[in-house]
């Protein structure tokens, strides 16, 4: 990480978002100069570019949601991936995210700001750690926000998972303290609001108990998180070009649109009529319309199926998600039925189904094309609506949830961590196929800069096929 710690850790690069943070430097060399509410924009800014960027992108295709048709793109798709690849997503994570966090922490600590703000500096850390142990294995931990160390150390993956959820309970505290909120504007999520922070900390507790399948402490954790839709952690976007959303940005300005289009696969569950690539994949019945979800999230245009850059999910203003009510009630549902049984888990579908019923996360919803009826026990029966192949009720009932999630996150980094969690459940995991050979990919890369320039990284270096820990 030697190059890493010297670089400027406020001015952000990637993905034209310099608006958000215009003028956000007096003077970008010396952080001891600049107010911790400038340094919290810019971790802010940083994790939207981290979590909605390239590496959502990149993740999207290893779990099979996007297809790359030319160029790079084309090369992930047939995980023809080099460790330079990965520079720039490992500067996103350490840089743009966590170090900025660090540093804003610190300058919070020093001038006594309060409890509040220190809170949500931690969440931004752990949120971005918890998203490089799923996605790299070992990482750098806390010497990562030393910048007097030029050789941070790894650590274990399972070590930076119970690391990371360490932080965000120091986090819920803080929060609960209820003092010493951010100075208006300076908190671009939830504008400093304590209770909506807290409940985000616990549904990423959440979310990364899942990762490592302590799904007890996920159902445990996402009792106390994002408890309404209006309480879900959204990226905000605007109507200047550089601040709009990101996937705006790569499927309507930037020229490289033409090199992604969605998958066959990921197009055929939600597609209705004559036009979907594979019929037999289409997720409605006579209790789901999946029409209104199709219109929200795709269009179809010269190129191909991409994601709707009209009104959508990838609309320029579209707010992003980044944790989210929908995926707590998810989680309530896998994590239910993984330790509480049948029925809980189907009551929390239902919820969720519910939810959907009513519009959902949908921004364009046309309620005529809408249809998410709840759901019974017959229908996951043998021969059911929710079983025609006659696998057993309970792992119906699985394979719904774990579907609805590769659905309802599409474009995001999750599918790609639950197509390795559950890879070794083949009755009811997502049926990802590689797209050649016959390995799928297992992690990212170490980037090339790290490799050169911190003795530390892990040797030999792992490659794209070898699973992380938590899922050998």
């Amino acid at each position: 990480m030697k190059k890493l710690i010297y670089i400027t850790v406020l001015v952000l690069t990637c993905y034209s978002c310099s608006k958000l943070v215009e003028d956000i430097n007096d003077d970008p060399n010396s952080l001891t100069q600049t107010s911790y509410d400038n340094i919290l924009t810019g971790a802010e800014v940083g994790n939207i570019i981290l979590q909605t960027g390239e590496t959502a992108r990149r993740a999207a295709i290893f779990a099979g949601q996007y297809t790359g048709i030319d160029r790079q793109h084309q090369g992930f798709t047939i995980y023809n991936v080099t460790t330079s690849d990965f520079d720039g997503l490992w500067y996103d994570a350490y840089v743009d995210t966590y170090r900025n966090a660090i540093t804003a922490e610190q300058n919070i600590i020093q001038n006594e700001i309060g409890s509040v703000s220190q809170g949500i500096t931690q969440v931004i850390q752990a949120y971005a750690l918890g998203t490089v142990a799923a996605l790299y294995g070992d990482a750098p931990f806390t010497e990562a926000g030393n910048i007097e160390i030029q050789d941070p150390v790894y650590v274990e993956q399972t070590e930076l998972y119970v690391g990371v959820q360490s932080l965000l309970d120091e986090a819920i505290i803080n929060l609960e303290a209820g003092d010493g909120r951010p100075t208006g504007g300076a908190e671009i999520y939830n504008d400093g609001n304590p209770t909506l922070w807290r409940e985000a900390a616990f549904t990423l507790k959440a979310r990364f108990y899942m990762q490592t399948r302590q799904y007890d402490m996920a159902y445990a954790a996402a009792q106390n998180g994002i408890s309404a839709f209006e309480n879900s952690l959204y990226a905000p976007h605007g109507t200047a070009q550089d601040a709009s959303n990101l996937n705006y940005q790569f499927f309507a300005i930037e020229v490289r649109q033409a090199d992604v289009v969605v998958s066959e696969f990921m197009t055929s569950l939600v597609q209705p009529g004559t036009s979907n690539p594979i019929p037999e994949n289409y997720r409605g019945n006579s209790k789901t319309d999946e029409t209104a979800r199709f219109n929200y999230l795709f269009e179809i245009n010269s190129t191909g199926v991409q994601p709707n850059t009209m009104d959508g999910f990838a609309a320029q203003t579209a707010s992003a998600p980044l944790v989210t009510y929908q995926e707590n009630l998810l989680i309530l549902a896998e994590a239910g039925f993984r330790t509480q049984g049948f029925q809980v888990g189907l009551d929390a579908l239902n919820d969720f189904r519910s939810f959907m019923n009513g519009g959902g996360y949908m921004a364009n919803v046309d309620m005529a094309n809408v249809n998410y009826a709840p759901y019974d026990t017959s229908d996951f029966a043998s021969g059911g609506i929710e079983n025609p192949d006659g696998i057993s009720q309970e792992n119906a009932l699985l394979r719904e949830i774990l579907e609805e999630r590769y659905v309802t996150f599409f474009g995001l980094i999750e599918p790609f961590n639950d197509m390795r969690r559950t890879q070794d459940e083949t009755q009811v995991r997502v049926p990802v196929q590689p797209n050649v050979g016959n390995e799928l990919p297992q992690r990212f890369l170490y980037p090339q800069t790290e490799i050169d320039r911190n003795e530390n990284t892990p040797s030999p270096i792992p490659n794209f096929f070898d699973p992380t820990d938590i899922n050998s």
